[in-house]
């Protein structure tokens, strides 16, 4: 007697929903559409979703058999509906004078948006829109970076992705305000998965700072699949801060791929302080010379919560620099996992690269493992990484205390410093400012 086991369910149920899905929109999108979704069903259908299996090493500290159990359903493909009542300042999303794209429930909602004080040429909003509108430019790039013949999530979020956010710099434009992308989930995604989509693609010497915030109204449990993919131009500057404070009942999977060219500069920072489960894989490539990358990161997690950082950083030409720091602070049965790769490629000379992994330990029930890894195939570079996990400094404590300084205050003042060093690199003061209030508000309640 053959038995089906949950795992082969979830995989034919998401698998019907996107053909579904696919039925639904025939004819209503462009054909190129329709082929991207359905190659992307069949990378999934054959991919299936990773496993801790042996010989899996990127996600074998992860186990995501919990999600497989709680048994999200598909997304709810629905056209335009009545906006839900939510109050965005109340979500605490960010600064009310950013410019903001929000998807609420899976749907552009243009009533929360605020787009009318972007400077001539700049197009943002609803990606489902702009494959009409902007067809050209998102045919050029949407999964060009994001190989849905790679991995599973990839490929499930590329079938049934509905809808999502486009952020197009041409050349030489420059937004001074931060553009936002708040993906908002409420009380009716329960039980569901949302595939949210982002495509952000800066023309040549543009310049702008972007949040991708991904929030959850209510403590119900859902799952957020998301795939961004980012184009840095040649001589471009993008600052790109991911924020992820969604409740802690959600399962988060995060895949960013991004492309620096010739003289760009590009910053990021990931910011993880929700979620269960959350897997972040982040992708940059650089692919010019003179070009370079500072990339952060900072999670602050306590209870049963569970971060996962692979992050790669692939050097295919030389003659150009990157810096790579994460600092985590756990608390509770929280567990963290790093997984660095630096690669050099053959030829590509004069290279510059740094990697750091920091853990603080705030509890003996509390886990982190870190793995950096270099692959160099090439002389004249200059590579270094660092890996470190421990408590609170005694010798720091103690001189605090020696001061007068209360035992609390003393902890609270050592643990801020610790994460400081990834807070301060921001430097966007409004961006700085909301970060900061977020992380000291989840170490307030730690």
């Amino acid at each position: 007697m053959t038995t089906t086991s949950p795992l082969d369910t979830y995989l034919t149920d998401f698998a019907g929903a996107a053909r579904d899905y696919q039925a639904a929109r025939a004819g209503r999108d462009p054909d190129w559409i329709a082929d991207i979704r359905a190659e992307a069903l069949d990378s999934f259908q054959e991919l299936g979703l990773p496993t801790t299996r042996r010989g899996n090493e990127e996600w074998k500290y992860t186990d995501i058999r919990p999600l497989v159990r709680q048994g999200f359903t598909a997304p709810t493909i629905a056209g335009p509906g009545a906006t839900p009542a939510l109050d965005l300042d109340s979500l605490n999303v960010g600064s009310a004078s950013w410019h903001r794209v929000v998807i609420v429930d899976g749907r552009y909602t243009p009533e929360l948006s605020a787009l009318d004080s972007l400077p001539d040429g700049v197009v943002t909003g609803s990606l489902a829109e702009a494959v009409h509108s902007e067809s050209d430019a998102v045919r050029a790039h949407l999964t060009r970076l994001a190989d849905h013949k790679e991995q599973g999530f990839t490929a499930l979020n590329t079938a049934l992705a509905a809808d999502g956010a486009l952020i197009l710099l041409p050349r030489m434009a420059a937004v001074e305000e931060p553009i936002q992308v708040v993906y908002v989930s409420t009380e009716q995604t329960q039980g569901t998965a949302s595939m949210p989509r982002t495509l952000i693609i800066a023309g040549e010497d543009s310049s702008a700072s972007i949040v991708e915030t991904h929030v959850s109204m209510s403590d119900d449990a859902h799952l957020t699949n998301a795939v961004t993919e980012i184009v840095v131009g040649a001589g471009a500057s993008i600052s790109y801060c991911k924020v992820q404070q969604e409740s802690e009942a959600t399962y988060n999977v995060s895949t960013t791929q991004v492309e620096v060219n010739e003289n760009a500069n590009f910053r990021s920072m990931a910011i993880d302080i929700g979620g269960r489960l959350t897997r972040n894989n982040l992708t940059v490539i650089m692919a010019g010379e003179g070009s370079n990358s500072d990339v952060r990161g900072a999670y602050v997690i306590s209870r049963d919560q569970h971060v996962d950082n692979q992050v790669i950083v692939d050097h295919l030409v030389g003659h150009n620099d990157m810096n790579e720091l994460y600092k985590g602070i756990l608390d509770g049965h929280a567990r963290s996992v790093f997984h660095g790769s630096i690669i050099v490629r053959p030829n590509a000379a004069k290279v510059n690269a740094m990697q750091v992994d920091k853990n603080l330990l705030l509890s003996n029930d509390a886990e982190a493992d870190t793995k950096p890894a270099f692959w160099i195939y090439c002389d004249d570079v200059r590579c270094g990484h660092g890996a470190a996990c421990g408590n609170l400094d005694d010798d720091s404590m103690f001189y605090l205390l020696s001061r007068g300084i209360g035992e609390e205050e003393a902890r609270m003042m050592l643990i801020r410093a610790f994460v400081s060093e990834i807070v301060d690199a921001i430097r966007e003061p409004s961006i700085h400012d909301h970060v900061a209030a977020l992380i000291a508000d989840k170490l307030d309640n730690l």
